[in-house]
């Protein structure tokens, strides 16, 4: 099995035990009401089919998610040793058109008839596959219904931080025109903007960034509040939060209602700020970067009117107890980006058009890397330990100078 594939299974099962290692669950839901409540239900798996998790599977990955952490949730041997027998296109016809003609059949009549028109025999699919078809066949043809759409607010800090980006004032560097890009996250509860900086670029690794330093002051929040776009839906901000020990809610498509908060402070932002810039007067990136935090920092002490006459920074800091902060160091390793790469025969690998070099003895592998989103650190993960190891930048000069292991072969007798 592969990098990725063990990667994605560990993210499909975390995304089922996430609302227990986040508590965002019912307080008066037990963990085993929980697993038992998660196994009633059917996912998909990553290869695409349709999978109940029984209670007892559920309790052991949550086990081995809080001893272990994500690593403990990849799978530690091959997983395909069962083959699955898929429903053709014959058989999956004919249950289209019975559930289409008898909508309230049952599953277990569904079967009954395919097996007594001998489309299908007990031995060569399962009960329980012919259930699953039937219940995403159903799933399918259900009418999509009006959303009940409410406005709400988190009763506790920490609870939700809603993100976005916004495109922020002109900036002349050199002469020549440039747009600039607000990153801003701000806390559903208090209204605070627990982090925000302007950039040139609005990528993932900025938000990263901006993430980061939020994290570090303030500590983390059990969900964060993106909308679709691709820097917030991409693997590398699925397998944060899951370091983390958090969730990522994507809003649904075209409802911009779902982060109203967010964009309701950018337009605030707009008027009370950038509506005031001489453009002149910023000669880089950094005097504009100070002048947003000084901002930043008016607004978070400003009365807010729906805080009942509080401002934002009272409001977060009033439940400060609530405030989870790591180390430094776990930080840093949570932040590391990860990426595969394949080593050249003059063990060489490529990130970012640079050229590190790697031990002589992963020469053509494939080597998963963990690195800091400004490069400054790269590590190999150990395939088998899962402990990392530093690699530095390729120093042709200094390799023309080292002795390279020769193979010694001894002298026939």
């Amino acid at each position: 099995m592969n990098a990725k594939k063990s990667t994605d299974i560990a993210l499909f099962r975390y995304g089922i035990i996430a609302p227990l290692v986040t508590g965002t669950i019912d307080d008066n839901l037990s963990k085993s009401a929980f697993f038992n409540q998660a196994a009633s239900r059917v996912y998909e798996h990553p290869n695409g089919e349709d999978y109940k998790i029984s209670a007892y599977t559920i309790a052991r990955w949550y086990r081995a998610y809080m001893k272990n952490g994500f690593d403990g949730l990849k799978p530690q041997s091959r997983s395909d040793k069962a083959t699955y027998r898929k429903v053709d296109e014959d058989i999956m016809t004919q249950i289209s058109y019975l559930i289409k003609e008898y909508p309230r059949l049952p599953a277990t009549l569904v079967y009954q008839k395919l097996k007594d028109n001998g489309t299908i025999r007990t031995k060569e699919i399962s009960l329980s596959t012919v259930n699953r078809v039937v219940n995403r066949l159903k799933k399918e043809d259900t009418p999509t219904k009006n959303k009940d759409m409410r406005r709400y607010e988190r009763k506790h800090i920490n609870e939700v931080w809603c993100g976005d980006s916004s495109v922020g004032p002109y900036l002349k560097i050199d002469g020549k025109k440039e747009r600039t890009y607000i990153i801003a996250l701000i806390d559903d509860a208090s209204r605070y903007i627990v982090g925000i900086d302007i950039f040139l670029n609005d990528n993932y690794i900025n938000l990263m960034s901006v993430i980061k330093s939020a994290v570090k002051k303030h500590g983390k929040p059990k969900i964060f509040n993106f909308d679709n776009g691709a820097n917030y839906r991409c693997n590398q901000m699925t397998l944060l939060a899951a370091r983390m020990g958090t969730v990522i809610n994507y809003c649904a498509v075209r409802t911009p209602t779902s982060k109203a908060k967010i964009e309701r402070w950018f337009k605030t932002m707009k008027e009370q700020w950038m509506s005031g810039l001489h453009m002149n007067d910023y000669k880089s990136l950094d005097e504009l970067r100070e002048s947003l935090m000084q901002y930043v920092q008016r607004y978070n002490q400003t009365i807010h009117r729906s805080l009942n006459k509080k401002t934002p920074q009272d409001r977060f800091f009033e439940e400060s107890s609530l405030i989870q902060r790591y180390d430094d160091e776990k930080i840093d390793k949570i932040f590391l980006i990860e990426k595969e790469r394949k080593v050249s025969n003059d063990n060489v690998i490529m990130i970012d058009q640079k050229e590190y070099e790697v031990n002589y003895r992963y020469a053509g592998q494939k080597l998963l890397l963990r690195y800091s989103p400004d490069l400054s650190k790269i590590y190999i993960v150990d395939k088998e330990t899962g402990e990392l190891e530093e690699i530095h930048l390729l120093d042709k000069q200094a390799n023309a100078t080292v002795k390279r292991n020769k193979i010694k072969f001894t002298e026939e007798k």
